[in-house]
């Protein structure tokens, strides 16, 4: 008998948990699934964090389970997108997936034949991401923009300078908007570019706060 894990979500306070798990428990018996674990959400399918999907996902790398049963396609993802996500991701382990109400069971040739349309869409979906990607790029280089992450439009000698007079390194990065991190580093690629500033007074505490930093 196949290990079933159940997936029940409802959105509206209205709608009841109850009326989905009577449902499934009803079919997986009839089904010879045995179930295992029942996993339950309460929120609006927009919600990003579902922690009993997640929780679910999480057994299914675990392969706690053969098998995911929902009573449709719309309680286990929140768009089409996170639908092919999450049925791509559970074949990756090994986990067959059921609906009852789309009658789709992934262990058999209809549902082999599902996987396969799934499967080649969301490669079109990656395919046409990354084409978008590339074409953007090009279309920048062509009207002479810029491309990639941009370095930071600051002055650099000035903030080399402010901590050299003493000015504390939390200081500096406030004043200028930087991080910490960042004025470390532009004050040792001075010193190293220009030796005699290796020799410019600066306190024991700040030392130790730049160093720590």
């Amino acid at each position: 008998m196949k290990r079933c894990a159940i997936y029940a979500r409802v959105s509206t306070p209205d709608q009841h948990l109850d009326n989905q798990l009577f449902q499934l428990r009803e079919l997986a018996a009839k089904r010879g699934y045995t179930i295992v674990k029942e996993y339950t959400d309460k929120m609006s399918g927009a919600k990003a964090r579902r922690p009993g999907l997640d929780a679910l996902m999480d057994d299914a790398r675990r392969s706690k389970f053969d098998l995911v049963f929902v009573a449709a396609f719309d309680r286990i993802a929140r768009s089409t997108r996170h639908f092919l996500q999450v049925l791509d991701e559970l074949e990756s382990f090994g986990i067959e997936f059921a609906s009852a109400r789309e009658a789709i069971d992934t262990s058999g040739p209809m549902g082999r034949l599902f996987l396969t349309l799934i499967g080649s869409i969301s490669s079109l979906e990656r395919d046409i991401l990354k084409d978008r990607v590339r074409q953007g790029i090009a279309r920048r280089r062509l009207m002479g923009l810029p491309v990639g992450r941009q370095p930071l439009d600051v002055d650099h000698e000035s903030i080399v300078a402010d901590r050299l007079r003493g000015m504390s390194l939390t200081d500096v990065a406030k004043r200028y908007g930087v991080s910490r991190a960042s004025v470390v580093r532009w004050v040792r690629e001075a010193r190293q570019a220009t030796p005699a500033l290796s020799t410019t007074y600066q306190p024991i505490h700040e030392f130790r706060e730049e160093v720590a930093a």
